[in-house]
């Protein structure tokens, strides 16, 4: 795995393939947008999707905790898609698996009960004010901080010199900001459109790579 590492305030950071970001200092992963529960509720009704994409974003969570063996993972909201289903339990197995401080920042999809989290030991808040960076679900401006967030599921279009184009999700760095690609699958993703001043780091299966743009005349949404 090729992954890319990045220093904001003197903090050290990695971002993974996968769309994880670990903060070294803090021996923390930060991973947005999981949305455990999607895949059931496709399957709930009638879409074809193979049974073992259930599995597949607890095996990638138990990959990324043997990559970086982090003390503390924080959910950057959207942990779950919905209300609860089967996948809940499956959730509870992985839980009791890993030894580590769980916290989930909530996001709007975030409808379960802040019970059912707490009786697994897992801590919910609202946000995480730390050392000058602020971790939230939505991107917020707030003055004297630097803001880690997830829910738009970040992506950029790559194009080449004919019509052909790319569509990856990716890191989106602004000066105060930056917002982590979803890390779930069958998540979509949102295109945003850089300015010169914005970095911007796409991800592939094996790798993150830093792209370069130039100026956009275009203005980036945070609707979704």
């Amino acid at each position: 795995m090729e992954t890319q590492s990045i220093q904001i305030r003197h903090q050290n950071f990695v971002m993974h393939p996968s769309g994880i970001l670990f903060w070294k200092e803090k021996s923390m992963l930060l991973i947005s947008d999981v949305h455990l529960g999607k895949v059931s509720h496709f399957r709930k009704f009638g879409a074809a999707v193979p049974q073992a994409a259930v599995r597949k974003n607890f095996d990638l969570l138990t990959e990324a905790l043997f990559h970086f063996n982090p003390q503390t993972l924080c959910f950057m909201g959207d942990l779950f898609h919905s209300s609860l289903n089967k996948e809940w339990r499956l959730f509870e197995e992985w839980v009791h698996q890993v030894d580590l401080q769980i916290i989930l920042v909530a996001g709007n999809h975030d409808i379960i009960s802040p019970i059912k989290y707490e009786e697994l030991g897992i801590r919910v808040v609202s946000e995480i004010q730390l050392e000058g960076f602020l971790l939230t679900h939505h991107p917020e401006e707030r003055q004297g901080f630097f803001n880690f967030s997830g829910h738009i599921h970040p992506a950029v279009c790559l194009r080449g010199g004919g019509r052909q184009s790319l569509r990856l999700p990716c890191f989106f760095k602004s000066e105060n900001q930056l917002i982590l690609p979803a890390f779930g699958a069958f998540t979509g993703t949102y295109v945003l459109e850089p300015n010169s001043r914005d970095e911007v780091y796409a991800l592939t299966k094996d790798a993150v790579f830093q792209v370069r743009f130039q100026e956009s005349k275009r203005r980036r949404r945070f609707s979704k």
